[in-house]
């Protein structure tokens, strides 16, 4: 009998999870609009995964309480559980990591681990994303080839990240070129607040960034505040 699984995407921009089809023969039902990840709607389908690669959503415990549902975290839990990852790895000089897949539970980012693979964290937020997505995509067809994978409880000392704010992203007070340079590459993807410094009048807000020897070369959009 032909499996089926779900894959919610809230950003679908960095979706390559359509080839998941043809790689492994098994069906694929995306959801991309939240009002219809509802239990109701899944029973519909009978998954055997429910999978959340880019889901910027709770998800209701009736969700994760029914069905296998396995979400993809970009650090080495326990280390960096919580909100905004790629930014807080940037912002401890941490430049390399790995994506974790766990079961959802109703502790953030406390599952049990079904998979980790390393990521590298150079380049734009855009293009570290859409690496994942590759990765992810290769970690999807692992899980569901593999003939009941079990997850494994997390080990280690738990170190839990905060969802950073709006207002973090004014770069006034950074004293470094590496960290302006940081700044910007790390806030630079579809949907980010860009890095920006602001004068009484004006905003300036930051993107594509270069980092050259003594100096950062970088796109800039300038609006009345």
């Amino acid at each position: 009998m032909e499996q089926t699984n779900i894959i919610a995407l809230s950003r679908t921009v960095y979706s390559n999870y359509e080839r998941l089809l043809h790689r492994t023969g098994q069906t694929f039902i995306f959801i991309t609009d939240k009002k219809e990840l509802t239990v109701e709607n899944l029973r519909k389908y009978q998954p055997k995964y429910v999978f959340f690669p880019h889901w910027s959503y709770v998800i209701p415990a009736s969700i994760f309480q029914e069905f296998e549902c396995i979400i993809f975290h970009m650090t080495d839990v326990p280390f960096g559980r919580g909100g905004s990852p790629l930014q807080n790895l940037i912002l401890r000089g941490i430049y390399e990591t790995k994506i974790s897949a766990l079961r959802c539970t109703k502790e953030l980012d406390a599952g049990p681990v079904y998979l980790k693979r390393p990521l590298s964290l150079y380049g734009s937020a855009e293009e570290i994303y859409m690496r994942a997505a590759e990765v992810i995509e290769e970690m999807i067809v692992e899980i569901v080839t593999t003939h009941n994978i079990i997850p494994v409880p997390q080990q280690g000392q738990v170190v839990t990240f905060t969802r950073r704010k709006p207002e973090e992203s004014d770069i006034s007070d950074v004293d470094s070129l590496e960290k302006v340079f940081d700044y910007i590459r790390m806030l630079d993807a579809e949907g980010y607040p860009r890095a920006y410094l602001e004068t009484k009048s004006l905003r300036f807000e930051f993107s594509r960034a270069s980092r050259k020897p003594n100096e950062i070369l970088a796109d800039v959009r300038i609006t009345l505040k």
